[in-house]
């Protein structure tokens, strides 16, 4: 079980550090940290929800806590380590400069995909129930 969880943390970490290296030229060793547990917490409601558990509900879901974990992050390594990983402080909405309405939709859209991903590595490499949703 530590070894399924393990291989999804460092599936989701590095898999979103890519991303950020394709958007944006780099990315910091906290994002990895970071997207490795947003990856779990995400995987983790298949462990409290059932399939009939609507795929939109699962997606706000999981946005909210991505962006939570994202400001909690940003506060801790930007504002009191003063690292300077992010800034979001020249984004309209933004929160302290750590979390903005804009990267929140782009959020939605990596949850989703996260999910979806949790579910196929679950069923295909894990032995786990083969993904369905309900919308």
């Amino acid at each position: 079980m530590l070894a399924k969880y393990a291989f999804l943390a460092w599936f989701g970490g590095s898999t979103y550090c890519a991303l950020e290296v394709i958007w944006r030229g780099y990315s910091h060793w906290t994002m990895l940290v970071l997207a490795a547990v947003v990856f779990i917490v995400i995987g983790a409601m298949n462990e409290v929800w059932s399939w009939q558990t609507s795929l939109a509900l699962q997606v706000v879901t999981g946005t909210a806590l991505a962006t939570a974990l994202e400001f909690i992050t940003g506060c801790i390594v930007n504002l009191w380590l003063g690292w300077d990983v992010w800034d979001y402080s020249d984004m309209s909405g933004n929160l302290m400069g750590q979390i903005c309405p804009q990267y929140t939709l782009l959020w939605a859209v990596l949850v989703l995909v996260a999910i979806l991903l949790d579910d196929y590595i679950r069923w295909r490499f894990f032995g786990e129930e083969k993904p369905h949703y309900t919308l």
